[in-house]
């Protein structure tokens, strides 16, 4: 059975497939409409609702596709829709957005409101940029985006001493554990490691989920109903942050939020990059091994961790092994993951003083946008200036998320001049093989990979560490080539 907390109310829900969406589940069972149901894939905002998730000072508001969020990933935990604000008194996020004139037709007002709502309990909205992500998940054609972004502006880190806030330090989730049976469907929630083995032995041909941000598409969009889901997300030690002796290491179910929070100050090269990964709402749910394990040529991880010499490690019950992330991507679609076997970590060395390295995506879009082009490029280099490691690394260009090899070979021992690095753009051809689709064409993704090496060396010629920027840093395609 399904338990949570809704609205400040626990609830059950028995009778239900464990491929019921959450919005599904409140609007057709408990008839709370206020949730609405845009896009169905987590692109317009609409059905967001707030969910109090383990932070790393403590329990915190994050605000989510509930399109996306299967029912039995909310089981043990506190969920806030908007219907749940219906007091004496306005929210401070509905009072801002009535009083700045944020709302016309209302259809994607409530879903504006829950990520105001997230945002009146932040206390790290403080920078421009992280407003502008806070907002990029909810679209609203209606009013535009000026008197939403000054509503956001008026209620963003206030914090009032309500009943939302003080409800947070009780509001932990609880024991989230779970087995789910219906209709011929299982799901899973293991809470230690020797439950997810026992699991995968009656089970083999069960799938991993955990944050749904892929996954449940096949629900939404193509009306699929997985038969057998294990979640991940219950185990601790997937989710750890950490790094000891100068190694990141990057548990697999940690959240892209939680990964961007935790780069800040340690690799600006990630950071960058997962600054433009996606709305605020699919960050707090989409993780890093959901990203990799997809094996997506476009996925926006794999190249920059790539460039960066990072290791994959692999877990099973009877051992733990690592092998070099380049090596884990064997075709498309497909990882050098074994029957049984889950990742658990990714381990990213920090780079030397002396090295340079940056993240591009390239996309039609600035915010949540598939890429048409990524990178991760680095290169380190000796007293002389002559380099000693390069990894260029792209995504978009192949069947899988590739490094370039050939270009690689060409700069090392070389000077890292601009002469240089244009030499080795014109050698991509040998490594990349693009294709053509909506969009981008081949030749279009061939230019972009060049120009991407060219402009790494002109972005990395006086500042080694590029730190991020806001608005069009990592989408911006550098000059160079014609």
């Amino acid at each position: 059975m399904i338990r949570f907390n809704l609205n400040g109310a626990w609830v059950e829900a028995s009778d239900v497939a464990p491929t019921t969406t959450l919005l599904r589940w409140l609007r057709d069972t408990r008839g709370l409409s206020g949730t609405k149901e845009g896009c169905a894939e987590g692109d317009c905002g609409a059905c967001t609702v707030a969910v109090v998730e383990q932070g790393a000072k403590g329990p915190e508001y994050r605000a989510v596709n509930s399109c996306l969020l299967l029912l039995p990933m909310v089981h043990g935990k506190h969920v806030v829709t908007v219907d749940g604000l219906k007091r004496e008194q306005l929210h401070p996020a509905q009072q801002a957005l009535a009083e700045a004139l944020g709302s016309q037709c209302g259809y994607c007002t409530p879903g504006v409101v829950m990520t105001l709502f997230e945002a009146t309990y932040r206390g790290d909205l403080d920078a421009p940029w992280k407003l502008d992500d806070q907002l990029c998940g909810n679209l609203c054609r209606c009013t535009g985006y000026r008197p939403i972004r000054e509503a956001a502006q008026q209620v963003a880190g206030t914090c009032p001493a309500d009943e939302f806030s003080k409800a947070l330090p009780a509001s932990a989730p609880a024991d989230t554990s779970l087995q789910l049976e219906r209709a011929g469907q299982r799901f899973t929630t293991p809470a230690t490691f020797d439950a997810l083995w026992d699991e995968l032995d009656a089970h083999p041909d069960a799938r991993f989920v955990v944050g749904g941000t892929d996954l449940s598409l096949e629900i939404t969009k193509r009306f699929q109903a997985p038969p057998k889901l294990v979640s991940l997300e219950a185990l601790a030690p997937l989710r750890a942050l950490t790094e000891v002796d100068g190694v990141l290491r990057l548990g697999a179910t940690a959240t892209i939020s939680e990964l961007e929070a935790f780069t800040a100050a340690r690799s600006p090269a990630i950071h960058r990059m997962v600054r433009y990964f996606g709305a605020r709402q699919i960050k707090h749910r989409g993780t890093i091994g959901g990203n990799l394990c997809t094996a997506s040529p476009i996925g926006d991880l794999a190249p920059v961790f790539l460039s960066l010499g990072a290791t994959a490690v692999l877990r099973s019950r009877a051992t733990e092994r690592r092998v070099p992330l380049h090596e884990f991507f064997v075709a498309y679609r497909k990882t050098a993951l074994g029957p049984k076997e889950v990742l658990a970590a990714i381990e990213v060395p920090r780079p030397s003083p002396t090295a340079r390295s940056v993240a591009y995506k390239v996309s039609k879009r600035r915010e949540l946008d598939i890429s048409t082009v990524s990178a991760g490029l680095f290169v380190d280099t000796d007293a002389s200036n002559l380099v000693t490691v390069a990894r260029f690394a792209f995504g978009g260009v192949a069947a899988t998320p590739k490094r370039a090899t050939a270009a690689e070979r060409a700069v090392v021992g070389k000077p890292w001049t601009r002469e240089t690095a244009l030499a080795a753009s014109k050698l991509l051809g040998e490594d990349l093989t693009p294709l053509s689709d909506h969009r981008g064409s081949a030749n279009y993704r061939a230019l972009v990979a060049r120009n991407l090496l060219v402009g790494f060396f002109d972005e990395t010629l006086t500042v080694r560490q590029p730190a991020l920027q806001s608005g069009h840093a990592a989408t911006v395609q550098p000059g160079g080539l014609s």
